[in-house]
């Protein structure tokens, strides 16, 4: 592509438009400053930003408790160090449910609730092996298992991620791809 000549009418126009542009004066002014790195934004993140944002934050300072693998059909993850040979149990079912929350119908915000007090509460009775049931995700908009997807965040932050070892997706018979098997910690003072 060559360059096109400015007609005389063009090159009109450009000079006047340019008629009272004078040059700088102060070399400091020739660079805008950069932006002071405390600076926050004009409006905060959209929740899912903040979340995606820390979570990556985490990850890379390397403060995440959880190491999480995720599919579409399949999730687990578990602490730093976290036996594989009880992870494999973990996912093969053999721990004994000793409680099971059902989140079918909440909307995410009442199921994270639901969620952080339903571990809470299965860590104060002692309970070790409880089942999350998330569904699969057929009733909601699209058919994407909104509460599937968050529960890995919801597990690895607050008061959860002190409590959880180790999850992983259920057996068919306990649920299949629309729950979860957690293994909490052991509460001092229980067998």
């Amino acid at each position: 592509m060559g360059r096109t000549a400015l007609g005389e009418d063009d090159q009109q126009f450009f000079r006047e438009a340019m008629a009272d542009v004078r040059p700088l004066s102060d070399e400091s002014n020739r660079f805008v400053p950069l932006p002071d790195a405390d600076t926050k934004p004009a409006h905060p993140a959209p929740d899912d930003e903040l979340e995606t944002m820390a979570r990556l934050t985490d990850l890379v300072s390397g403060s995440a408790e959880l190491d999480i693998t995720f599919s579409d059909e399949y999730i687990e993850g578990a602490v730093p160090g976290f036996a594989p040979k009880l992870m494999r149990r973990l996912k093969r079912g053999e721990f004994p449910l000793q409680n099971y929350i059902d989140l079918h119908g909440l909307t995410r915000q009442e199921a994270q609730e639901k969620v952080t007090d339903f571990i809470l509460e299965s860590y104060r009775t002692g309970f070790r092996c409880v089942l999350v049931v998330h569904g699969r995700g057929h009733n909601s908009e699209n058919h994407i298992p909104v509460l599937k997807e968050r529960l890995p965040y919801w597990l690895t932050r607050g008061p959860a991620r002190k409590i959880v070892l180790a999850f992983s997706t259920a057996k068919p018979y306990d649920g299949g791809t629309g729950a979860l098997y957690l293994l909490l910690r052991k509460r001092k003072g229980t067998l």
